[in-house]
């Protein structure tokens, strides 16, 4: 089917930046969109950005203006670009995929798919 893993998560300090990348690989018939979430301890999972194949972005309002969502569609891969980190930006971030795959000639889906996560920590 489709998996997705993740690199790029890390420790650093407040007003720093990083950047996540999530690879898509398996059999792939189509994405539709690819995106970041993150949950931080005993919060819900939340939405930080997502990117159509097309490249239309959306944030979550406490992102906006500091992160950035790419995507290179030849590698199936989505990237975060995080800077001005904040404290409160520390969390495991969720790279997500939302895909048809294929298999014996046939397509089936769309369905999520989730990487394993990364963390990142932003210390004061």
């Amino acid at each position: 089917q489709v998996q997705l893993v993740e690199s790029g998560g890390g420790l650093v300090q407040a007003g720093g930046s990083l950047r996540l990348s999530c690879a898509a690989s398996g059999t792939i018939f189509t994405i539709n969109t690819m995106g970041w979430y993150r949950q931080a301890p005993g919060k819900q999972r939340d939405l930080v950005a997502t990117i159509t194949t097309g490249g239309t972005a959306e944030y979550a309002d406490s992102v906006k203006g500091r992160f950035t969502i790419s995507i290179d569609n030849a590698k199936n891969t989505v990237y975060l670009q995080m800077n001005s980190l904040k404290p409160e930006d520390t969390a495991v971030y969720y790279c997500n995929a939302d895909a048809i795959y294929y298999s014996d000639g046939y397509s089936y889906g769309p369905y999520d798919y989730w990487g394993q996560g990364t963390q990142v920590t932003v210390s004061a």
